[in-house]
This record gives C-alpha cells, sequence and structure tokens, in this order.
C-alpha cells in the first residue's frame, strides 16, 4: 500500500511532462487531480491504522541489495503517518495557490510532485540506507525550484541550500556507516540497526550521534547551522516556501526521533544540552524575525524560532514533550504554510515584500487581514489553535525535565507574540499602504482549508494524540528511568 503513496506522485510528473508546456491551465488541473487522489490515498491509510497496534504497521519488505543487507523496506507509525498527512495537505495547498502559474509551469509541477514522492520516501522508510536515498532525492527538485524559478538572487540560494544540506548529509553517511557496522548481520533495517546501536559504548554513541545530529540539524535548522534558510526561502517561489517550511524543516525533527530511538544512551547525554540549542534557536529565530522588515525573511527566522520548540520537546526525552514536539511540527506546517500562502499572494499582487509598503489591509482588503491576523496569531500559539497544543505540552514536558529553568524559555517565546503582534498592527490596522485586489475565490480556499485545520486541531486535538500516543510512547519508554 505506500508503494501507492510513494510512487503515486511520480506517476503524476509522468504524466505531465508530456503535456505541451502551452497549455498551462490543462497542467495546473492535471497535478491537481493526482495531489487530490493522493491526499485521499493518505486520508484512506489513515484510517486503516489502528493506534493500538503494533507500533509500525503496513510493513513491506523487498532485498535491494542482499549482500549489502539492504532492503525496501517501508511502513508507518504514529509520527510518520502525521507527517505524511501533513505533507500530503501542503502539497495540495502548493499546487491550489499555482493556478496562475504559467512561465515553466511543466517543470514547475513536475518538480513539486516529485519533491512530494521523495518526501513520501523518508517518512515511510524502514531502511536507513532507503532514508538516506530518499533524503538526498529531496534536494535534486528543490535545488531546480529555487534555482529555475526563484528571485534575482535565485543561484546563491540555490547553491547555499544545496551545499548546506549536502555537507550535512555527508557526516549523516559516516554516522550510518559506523551504525551499519555495529548491526546484527550487517543490515541497514531501522529495527536492526537500533538493536546494534543501542549496545554499543556511550562514547561511540556519541560519536554517530554528532554525524547524525549535524545532518539533521541543518535541515530543522538549528542555529548556527540555518544560514541556508531565510535566503532559500526569499527568493524560493511563495508554493515551494510553504514546502519548504511546512514540510522539508520537519523531515530534521523526524530523524532526530529515529536518532532517539537507535542511540537513547547518546540522546541521555546531550538533552541539556539539545534544550540549550533548542533555546538559542527559540530567542535568535524570534529576535531576527522582529528586526525584519522583508516579511518573507520574518517568517523564515520565525520558522527557526518555531523548531526551536520541538527541539526542545524532542529533548525533554518524556511522553509529554515528544507529544508536543509532534504536535508541534503539524502546528508550524499549518500556520507556517498559511503565513508564506498570504505574504505570497500579497508579493503576486504588489511585486514588494517590505512591510513598510502595507497598511490598511482591513478596510482595503478584509481576507487578506483576515488571514494574515489569523496565520500570526495561530503561529504564536493562541489558545484555540494547534500551536497551543503543541507548545503547552512542550512546556509541561521541560517543566518535568528541567523545572523552573523552562520559564527561560516562555520568556523567548514572549518574543514571538511581540514580533507577531507588531507586524498586525502594521498591516491590519489604519496607516498609509497601497491598494491591491483581495484574496481570490481559489486563494480563499486554500487559506480556508488551512484555517480550518489550525482550528479543527486546536480546539478538538484528541484524534492527532491518540494517532501519535502509541509511538511516542515506545520512544519514551527507553529513557524512563
Amino acid at each position: 500500500m505506500l508503494k501507492v503513496l510513494v510512487f503515486m506522485p511520480v506517476l503524476g510528473a509522468a504524466a505531465v511532462a508530456v503535456l505541451p508546456a502551452r497549455r498551462p491551465l490543462v497542467l495546473w488541473q492535471l497535478a491537481m487531480l493526482f495531489v487530490l487522489v493522493v491526499l485521499g490515498y493518505a486520508l484512506w491509510l489513515a484510517a486503516q491504522f489502528d493506534p493500538a497496534g503494533p507500533a509500525v504497521q503496513m510493513f513491506e519488505s523487498r532485498a535491494w541489495n542482499a549482500r549489502l543487507g539492504s532492503h525496501f523496506a517501508l511502513g508507518v507509525d504514529g509520527i510518520s503517518l502525521a507527517m505524511v498527512l501533513l505533507t500530503a495537505l501542503l502539497t495540495l495547498i502548493a499546487v491550489l495557490v499555482s493556478r496562475r502559474m504559467e512561465e515553466n509551469a511543466r517543470l514547475y509541477f513536475v518538480l513539486v510532485l516529485l519533491l512530494e514522492s521523495a518526501i513520501f520516501g523518508v517518512f515511510t522508510a524502514r531502511d536507513w540506507s532507503l532514508f538516506y536515498v530518499f533524503w538526498e532525492a529531496t534536494l535534486i527538485p528543490l535545488f531546480f525550484l529555487i534555482e529555475r524559478l526563484g528571485g534575482p538572487n535565485r543561484q546563491r540560494a540555490a547553491l547555499n541550500f544545496f551545499m548546506y544540506t549536502l555537507g550535512g548529509s555527508v557526516f549523516m553517511l559516516v554516522a550510518l556507516l559506523f551504525l551499519y557496522d555495529a548491526a546484527p548481520g550487517h543490515s541497514f533495517a531501522m529495527a536492526d540497526m537500533a538493536a546494534g546501536g543501542r549496545g554499543l559504548p556511550l562514547t561511540t554513541q556519541l560519536l554517530i550521534f554528532a554525524g547524525l545530529f549535524l545532518g539533521f540539524a541543518v535541515k530543522m535548522p538549528v542555529v548556527p547551522l540555518h544560514g541556508w534558510l531565510p535566503l532559500a526561502h526569499v527568493e524560493a517561489p511563495s508554493p515551494v516556501s510553504i514546502l519548504l517550511s511546512g514540510v522539508l524543516l520537519k523531515m530534521g525533527a523526524y530523524g532526530l526521533i529515529r536518532a532517539a530511538e537507535t542511540l537513547p544512551a547518546a540522546l541521555l547525554a546531550t538533552r541539556d544540552w539539545l534544550a540549550v540549542l533548542a533555546f538559542v534557536s527559540l530567542l535568535y529565530g524570534g529576535i531576527l524575525a522582529w528586526r525584519q522588515q522583508d516579511l518573507k525573511a520574518m517568517v523564515a527566522y520565525s520558522s527557526i524560532s518555531h523548531m526551536g520548540i520541538v527541539l526542545l520537546g524532542i529533548a525533554t526525552l518524556n511522553v509529554t514533550g515528544l507529544t508536543g514536539a509532534v504536535v508541534q511540527m503539524v502546528a508550524h506546517g499549518l500556520a507556517a504554510g498559511l503565513l508564506f500562502l498570504v505574504v505570497g499572494l500579497l508579493y503576486q499582487r504588489t511585486h514588494s515584500r517590505d512591510l513598510a509598503d502595507y497598511g490598511s489591509l482591513l478596510g482595503r482588503s478584509p481576507r487578506f487581514a483576515f488571514f494574515t491576523g489569523f496565520a500570526l496569531l495561530a503561529a504564536i500559539g493562541l489558545p484555540g489553535s494547534a500551536g497551543f497544543i503543541g507548545e503547552l505540552h512542550a512546556l509541561i514536558g521541560g517543566f518535568g525535565r528541567w523545572g523552573g529553568w523552562i520559564l527561560i524559555v516562555c520568556l523567548g517565546m514572549l518574543i514571538g507574540a511581540a514580533y507577531s503582534l507588531r507586524v498586525v498592527g502594521r498591516l491590519c490596522l489604519p496607516g498609509p499602504g497601497m491598494a491591491l485586489a483581495d484574496m481570490k475565490r481559489t486563494e480563499m480556499a486554500a487559506a480556508a482549508i488551512l484555517a480550518a485545520s489550525i482550528v479543527g486541531l486546536g480546539v478538538w486535538p484528541a484524534p492527532l494524540l491518540a494517532l501519535v500516543a502509541g509511538s511516542v510512547d515506545v520512544v519514551a519508554r527507553l529513557f524512563a528511568s
């Protein structure tokens, strides 16, 4: 079943590739058909998943290279299934708001569908060699989406992104080879490598974890390995930024959770340092977001800040904190997707991302004003939004581990509220600004889907919490004292 999920977007990319490039509307319609089918199939898979059943379900495996112990093994647990659903939804949104894509439309839709396939592969792989192949495969479509379709500095942004990510992946590959050597029977299967990794001495675990962490921290990103992100976001097409911030950053956090399962002693030894890095990312991202005049750069730096909360939740290594990390991954994906959607639509109309050029949206463009204010408030975890559930769990989990020290993190989160309210005030309240057409029906539909998802998970988080509970419990039991 999972092979169909992973390779259905590839089939869509092939279908789009054979259509005439001079018919962008037909290309969009075909891409929409495939992403809708993929989302429906992902929802059907979620309905088949039993949260009370085995940790890994829908498992399938075929020998890929028997001599190396490599398998084409796919499977999902609650955490990976939540990421699959997020990927399918945000890809639908990215394609939906690309209706007016005319220049290089065929290349754009082909690359977006290939990117979706590679991301599905990362979240469903149950073999580290397959995980690494899909991890690297995400680089290719993203590089060309930025380099061919981005802004004026797109070549620099694409090269920056490629070199940062490839550099981190080299360390990850070396760490995986060390793990492979320790695995029983020299197998790349995640279960076998976890069994071998847990039996390694602490020093060896720390060295291997350092390599894995460098690869995952670049993708999250964790300060100081974040240099590629602001430039990539500013130069990438806005629908691509939805996927970049909403899904790609979650790959790093997801990989870190898998590393925690494989090298538990290393995580226990470094959890306090991870919490320090989480606080630095939270504070640094928030302060720089506060100082930005470029709307896209502001959302990019805010993503660094919010991923700091995810890292904090993972560092707690308890059920509550890990649950908060996973919920925050979903919540941030939805909120950041909505923010980039709105900012991208504003840029299409005005060709400006400067905050000073906007004002009085409430009077001129009330739909823009509503969704801008809603997205910014959802991003800071307003009660009733999905972000509130994720942040609350992460903070409670952190309090259980570090006690009163977690108040420092709360102060850092206040900076996020400050920059969000500043932008709401500048964009929505009366002041100088240019006239612009309000959101159209397709754009309203995309924004409404994300807004409804944010409120739905904020008011009724039980389905998501139930989905991830069993998988989180399996991870947390490795660290129970």
